[in-house]
């Protein structure tokens, strides 16, 4: 541009034709333009694909973690970090990194460039700049605060919408939808309020911005003016000079927004950094060695265990012989699902050891541990799929011997009745099916695997009493030499027990067959007696 003005006021000396000047203008911003193409798919890409690794990451971790970091948590606020937290981080690294990196350039070639015209004015044009700096360093940090507690706002808004997705049915029934619309406003309108506040420092920021731009045209048009005049510097200088301050207009505006990203990245990216520290307590020990089998049973000493300061078990210790079928009864709050989680290692155990074939269990690996142990927790969790991939979920092998692990689960007749058979999608967390349906497609899952230790946690509270028996019938033909522990309220559940442990305040009170525990007129009798009484 300088070089055409100056072409055009002296066309005997100038150096190019205007025409040649507007040529290469025309080649430079083609070239810009295919420049900035690929920029931009090179940032965008590479924010793509950190996206990707930190979710992959985050998933692994997930997968690691314990029990009791998920009942601390919930479920809207891990989905809410999956979801916004990390399109605030891809934000960062991808459209944030490549407006800085612009930003950068354009200041120092701009400001460069001026210098070389006239140092002075420069120095005259910029000077407002600094000032502006002030102003958003102090805002800076108000601005991250605001943005973590609006990341938090999102993470209680995303975490209420899902808990009464889940739970609509309740909610109807209960007559309570207004309450959960107006709590749902009354969530909604704290994450407005943070938003507004975050908007209203960002609109704070731009026009300092705009300000600072402002007053250094003010300057350029009167100083430069003024050189043009004295013949300190000619008209095409003050022209590149005007447009060099114009290049810086933009990347100035777009301070504020960069501003705006970094703290939302940063603030989101502190959460996310939450999940990825935080160690799992039970994993692989460096001397872990894997389980090859289960030949000699199951050995526990002196185990005890704790929520907290809240004792659940204490000084647990008794011998299960490989083959055994162990009950274990006890009242609500004894420890029962306790004891079963320790075993598979889904809690840790601390105090004491759990034997297998003389194994301590906190020195086998977890892959080998759980490969040989069938587990059927107290509520089955069904994933939105067919029965039969729910059923065939945890043979990694593609065994499809399905329909026998149905017909003992005494599920064969339920899935008869459906029109798709095996293939009939559940739904939801099996929302198509019955809690007794559930529990035995939660059975019929455990036995496919073919387990060498069978645990068992209360399968047939949901189940009638005909059903019962079909079902006790066939596990017992099922087990065989295999190892199994058994945890039920229903005391029909312990007739083929070879002997039932029983739990009263974290402590093993009585131990025996049934019959011998019943002789012995203690803790199992009376409550084998109640639940007589109560007609179970």
């Amino acid at each position: 541009m300088k070089l055409a003005v100056e072409g055009l006021q002296h066309p005997d000396r100038a150096r190019f034709t205007p025409a040649a000047c507007a040529l290469i203008i025309a080649l430079l911003a083609g070239g810009h333009c295919v420049t900035r193409i690929f920029s931009r798919t090179l940032s965008l890409n590479a924010a793509r694909i950190i996206e990707f690794r930190i979710r992959q990451d985050l998933f692994r971790r997930l997968l690691l973690l314990d029990l009791p970091f998920f009942a601390a948590s919930r479920t809207g606020d891990i989905l809410s970090r999956f979801s916004n937290d990390l399109t605030n981080v891809r934000m960062l690294t991808g459209f944030g990194v490549m407006s800085s990196v612009n930003a950068l350039i354009l200041y120092l070639a701009a400001v460069t460039l001026m210098l070389r015209i006239h140092p002075w004015l420069t120095v005259c044009a910029v000077a407002p700049f600094p000032l502006m700096v002030l102003a958003v360093k102090k805002v800076s940090s108000r601005m991250f605060q605001r943005s973590l507690e609006a990341q938090e706002e999102l993470a209680h808004l995303t975490s209420l919408a899902e808990e009464s997705v889940s739970a609509v049915r309740l909610i109807r029934s209960y007559c309570r939808e207004q309450h959960f619309q107006e709590l749902f406003g009354v969530t909604a309108g704290r994450y407005l309020e943070q938003n507004l506040g975050l908007a209203r420092l960002r609109g704070l920021i731009i026009p300092v911005m705009a300000a600072a731009t402002g007053a250094g045209t003010l300057v350029v048009l009167f100083l430069g003016g003024r050189l043009v005049i004295a013949n300190a510097i000619t008209l095409g200088d003050f022209v590149a000079f005007s447009g060099y301050l114009a290049m810086l207009v933009w990347p100035t505006a777009m301070l504020g927004w960069i501003l705006t990203l970094a703290q939302r990245g940063a603030a989101s990216m502190s959460r996310l950094a939450f999940i990825l520290a935080v160690e799992p307590a039970v994993a692989d020990a460096p001397d872990a060695q894997p389980l090859d089998a289960v030949r000699q049973g199951i050995e526990l000493r002196g185990v005890s265990f704790s929520h907290g300061d809240t004792r659940i078990l204490s000084d647990i210790s008794c011998t299960i012989a490989a083959g055994e079928r162990v009950g274990i009864a006890g009242a609500v709050g004894s420890g029962k699902t306790t004891l079963l989680r320790l075993i598979p290692r889904l809690l840790q155990v601390a105090d004491g050891m759990v034997l297998i074939d003389d194994l301590d269990i906190n020195h086998v690996t977890l892959a080998s541990l759980r490969q040989r142990i069938g587990y059927v927790p107290q509520e089955a969790f069904l994933f939105s799929r067919t029965i039969r991939e729910n059923i065939a979920y945890g043979c990694a092998d593609g065994r499809s011997d399905v329909a026998e692990a149905v017909r003992r689960a005494g599920f064969s007749a339920d899935v008869e009745k459906f029109h798709e058979g095996l293939e009939t999608l559940v739904g939801e967390k099996g929302v198509s099916l019955s809690g007794g349906q559930k529990q035995r497609l939660s059975i019929a899952r455990a036995l496919l695997a073919g387990p060498d230790i069978l645990l068992l946690d209360d399968p047939l509270s949901a189940v009638d009493a005909g059903r019962e028996e079909e079902i006790l019938g066939e596990l017992g033909r099922f087990c065989g030499e295999r190892t199994v522990l058994i945890v039920s309220h229903r005391f029909s559940a312990f007739r083929e027990c070879d002997r039932v442990l029983v739990l009263k305040d974290g402590r093993i009170a009585e131990q025996g067959t049934p019959a011998e525990l019943l002789a012995r007129d203690g803790l199992y009798a009376e409550m084998y007696r109640t639940q007589q009484l109560a007609g179970d």
